[in-house]
């Protein structure tokens, strides 16, 4: 029987939030009873999957793994979408020790590995993109044409200069009926048109859609 299209892997803790349901992560991951998974490295043959899942149930995922000794090789061409942040739900780790340990436990290689960022009071969201090289390095958040990004110090209330960081407002004319601007309390470093996320700023509230996010695996 063929395996469907998208899975849902996501259980409501006692809390209300969401976690991950290990078990059903295995199953697809392997396309197998999970009693019939070895402990050491597992291969899975057939067509790319696409894993989309918050910062912080990817590091949930990964330390099982680790602790189970697993390692997947997800099909060529597979990708990996992480999104949320870390809303306190799990400790931070800089996004390219979270890249690695996603190319170590489940063989998807970092050029495959895309970000996401927006929120629910906005219809757009930017991803990083491979642009340029430079002060911000090679990748950068984009939003799409109509939706535009101004990287703000909360001092002046203006635009930094390019490499500076500040807060992050966004301007969405996809918010049709709404408002049209949202000032954040994320930090950014000004990249271009784009900007380099940082996180949230000190002592800033967690927040975030992510809080009552997902995990799926398509």
């Amino acid at each position: 029987m063929d395996a469907p299209e998208s899975v849902f892997v996501g259980n409501i803790a006692a809390d209300g939030s969401w976690t991950l349901d290990f078990d059903a992560v295995l199953v697809v991951l392997n396309s197998s009873p999970v009693t019939r998974l070895p402990a050491e490295a597992l291969a899975k043959g057939g067509h790319p999957s696409l894993l989309l899942g918050t910062a912080f149930s990817f590091v949930h995922l990964l330390d099982f793994l680790g602790e189970k000794k697993l390692r997947f090789d997800l099909p060529a061409g597979s990708r990996v979408m992480e999104t949320g942040g870390y809303k306190n739900r799990s400790r931070s780790m800089p996004k390219a020790e979270l890249h690695a340990r996603i190319t170590e436990r489940l063989g998807v290689p970092p050029e495959n590995i895309v970000c996401e960022y927006s929120m629910s009071e906005l219809s757009s969201q930017a991803y990083d993109v491979k642009v340029r090289s430079g002060e911000c390095g090679v990748r950068s958040f984009h939003f799409p044409p109509w939706a535009r990004a101004q990287i703000i110090s909360p001092e002046t209330d203006r635009e930094v200069a390019e490499g500076e960081t500040g807060l992050i407002r966004v301007f969405d004319l996809a918010n049709v009926f709404s408002v049209m601007a949202i000032q954040t309390e994320d930090l950014a470093t000004r990249c271009g048109d784009g900007f380099k996320l940082l996180g949230r700023a000190q002592l800033a509230e967690p927040r975030g859609c992510s809080l009552m996010s997902h995990s799926a695996l398509k």
